[in-house]
C-alpha cells in the first residue's frame, strides 16, 4: 500500500448511480478541483429505482435524484456532468453503452479515469455489489483499455487518447491511498446532498462517512483517505 500523489490536468469519474462518485471517490474528485483541474463525471443510470417505497413515482425519484446530483456535483465543483439516463437495474457491459463511453473519453481526453472495480462482487456476509456498478466497471475498462486509445475502435467518436491511470473504487485489492485530509468535509457535504438514499439521520451518515475514510488512510498515516486499485496505463 503506498500513498499515491497525482495532480492530474483533468479527470473523468464515470459511476453506475447519482450518489456512487461521492461515497466512492467525492474526496479526490473535490480536492482535485479545488487545485484547478477538470474533473468530469459520467453518470450512466438514471436513478429513478432508488427507493424501497412503492408509492412513490419513478419520474419524481428521477428528478429527485437529479437535483441532488447537481447540488453534489457543485458542491465538489465539478467542471461537468453527463447523465446518460439508463433505467436503474439495465446496464450491461455493450457495444453501445463502450460506444458512448470511448466518445466522452476521447473528448474530454482525460488523464485519470475513476470507476467502480467490476471483479470485487461480494463484500463479507452482508452485501452484493449491485449489477449496475460491476457492469459499469467492465464498461469502463473495456473502453479505456484498450478501445479508446486505438484508432479503428470507433473511428467516428473522434481521435484516440490513452489515459494515463485507473483508479478503481469498491475494490478488494487497493494498492494506493490518497490522502483526503483537506476535503472530507466537502465529501461529506456531497454524500448528505443525497438526501433521498440517506437512511438515518444527517449525523449518523457523517459519522459512517468519517469512519470509512479514517480506515482508509490509516495505513499511509493520515487522517482521512480513499483507496483504489492504481492501473498504470501510460508504460
Amino acid at each position: 500500500m503506498r500513498a499515491l500523489r497525482l495532480q492530474p490536468h483533468s479527470a473523468l469519474a464515470i459511476y453506475a448511480h447519482p450518489d456512487d462518485a461521492d461515497v466512492a471517490a467525492g474526496g479526490v474528485m473535490a480536492q482535485w478541483a479545488s487545485e484547478g483541474v477538470d474533473v468530469h463525471l459520467v453518470v450512466i443510470c438514471d436513478g429513478a429505482k432508488g427507493s424501497h417505497s412503492p408509492h412513490l413515482e419513478s419520474s419524481v425519484i428521477r428528478e429527485t435524484r437529479r437535483e441532488e446530483l447537481q447540488n453534489a456535483s457543485d458542491l465538489l465543483g465539478v467542471a461537468s456532468v453527463t447523465s446518460l439516463d439508463w433505467p436503474d437495474g439495465t446496464v450491461t457491459n455493450s457495444l453501445e453503452l463502450r460506444e458512448t463511453l470511448v466518445g466522452i473519453v476521447r473528448a474530454l481526453r482525460p488523464d485519470v479515469v475513476l470507476g467502480p472495480d467490476p471483479t470485487a462482487t461480494f463484500f463479507g456476509e452482508v452485501y452484493v455489489n449491485h449489477h449496475d456498478h460491476r457492469e459499469t466497471g467492465w464498461a469502463l475498462l473495456d473502453a479505456v483499455a484498450p478501445a479508446a486509445a486505438m484508432p479503428l475502435y470507433f473511428p467516428d467518436q473522434g481521435p484516440p487518447h490513452q489515459v494515463a491511470v485507473l483508479l478503481l473504487s469498491g475494490t478488494h485489492e487497493p494498492d494506493v491511498i490518497v490522502d483526503v485530509s483537506r476535503t472530507i468535509d466537502v465529501k461529506v457535504k456531497a454524500v448528505l446532498a443525497h438526501a433521498s438514499q440517506l437512511v438515518g439521520d444527517a449525523e449518523a451518515i457523517r459519522d459512517v462517512v468519517m469512519e470509512r475514510a479514517e480506515q482508509a488512510g490509516r495505513p499511509i498515516g493520515v487522517a482521512f483517505g480513499e483507496a483504489f486499485r492504481c492501473v498504470d496505463l501510460a508504460f
